[in-house]
């Protein structure tokens, strides 16, 4: 396994991380503990040393099993947690509104530490950006956490430009996590740019399109009422439909260099810097092995550029996310 530094700073990880979330927490059914142990414990001998949870992921859930699974491994993999929800009382998925004020913040970093057994976090998240609460106090939170040793890097998700600069300021940022991929061009505007130019690693998650990319889902898929794509306005029949022009060009490159459409889909965003590692998620280990293969396709600058030309002709259907998740991403 290839690995990357995140931007300046010197967090090195395999060139691929996974995202745990669906393990224990999201559409059903979420996986058997036990075979979820296992498929973790087969991403650090495949060599991902990258793994992605958060305190909401259930709540608490996802960060125990991750915490029980990678514990054989303490020092060896890079552990990436967040911060920032205020969770239901009763114990309950959901949360009740954004809480990143420096209290909270320290008492999730207290709690998760013990779930993910580790002295200090990896690195950091503000899971979503708080309107209510300065970034400057938000680093200043994290950057004290870091001084006392109970974490190592600050990150930010789905964070602008300018939240990125200033928060910065006050503490250095390792890494920018924010959805990226062939059908969600966004962050190449104004955020990677910005970590460019300050040093800053860039983490795409729903690198595949909320699995739309692999090319398995089609307008006739259904999908549970669990399952967030049900309320996406891009995965309507409809949209789906529409949007199966992307995935007919990925399996077209595909055919041509002997890679599936989501080898192509994570293989171009590798290409796009060298400070990106994606965090797909899986639950099944031909799907982990599938994703780790895309970081052995080498796409040429003629197939980036035969890619980049067809995107610049082809229109995306639906937003990515309902109103409600949308208002709270900003985007």
């Amino acid at each position: 396994m290839q690995k990357r530094n995140l931007g300046n700073s010197n967090l090195e990880v395999s060139a691929l991380g996974l995202g745990c979330m669906r393990m224990s927490f999201g559409d059903a059914p979420i996986g058997d503990k036990q075979e979820m142990i296992s498929l973790l414990h087969s991403a650090v001998d495949r060599g991902i040393t990258f793994f992605d949870t958060a305190e909401v992921y259930g709540p608490f859930t996802n960060e125990l099993l991750v915490g029980e699974a990678l514990e054989p491994f303490r020092g060896q993999v890079v552990i990436a947690t967040k911060f920032g929800f205020n969770l239901n009382p009763d114990g309950s998925p959901g949360w009740q509104g954004l809480n990143s004020r420096p209290e909270r913040i320290k008492q999730v970093a207290e709690e998760s530490l013990k779930r993910l057994r580790v002295e200090a976090i990896d690195l950091f998240y503000q899971h979503r950006v708080d309107p209510d609460v300065p970034i400057e106090d938000v680093a200043g939170a994290v950057k004290e956490l870091i001084q006392e040793g109970k974490v190592k890097h600050f990150g930010l998700s789905e964070a602008s430009a300018e939240t990125i600069r200033r928060a910065h300021a006050v503490q250095p940022v390792t890494a920018i996590q924010s959805e990226y991929s062939l059908w969600w061009r966004d962050p190449e505007a104004e955020v990677l740019p910005t970590c460019e130019e300050l040093g800053i690693g860039f983490v795409p998650y729903s690198p595949l399109g909320k699995g739309f990319l692999t090319g398995k889902i089609d307008e006739s898929t259904t999908f549970d009422s669990s399952d967030i794509r049900s309320r996406i306005p891009r995965f309507t029949p409809e949209a789906r439909k529409a949007n199966r022009i992307l995935v007919d060009l990925l399996v077209q490159i595909g055919k041509q260099i002997g890679a599936t459409p989501a080898q192509i889909a994570l293989a171009w965003l590798l290409a796009q810097k060298p400070w990106i590692v994606p965090i797909p998620g899986s639950r099944k280990l031909e799907r982990l092995e599938e994703n780790i293969g895309a970081v052995a396709v080498e796409l040429t600058p003629a197939d980036l550029r035969e890619i980049d030309k067809a995107l610049s002709q082809i229109k995306i259907e639906g937003d990515r996310y309902p109103q409600n998740i949308k208002q709270m991403s900003g985007r």
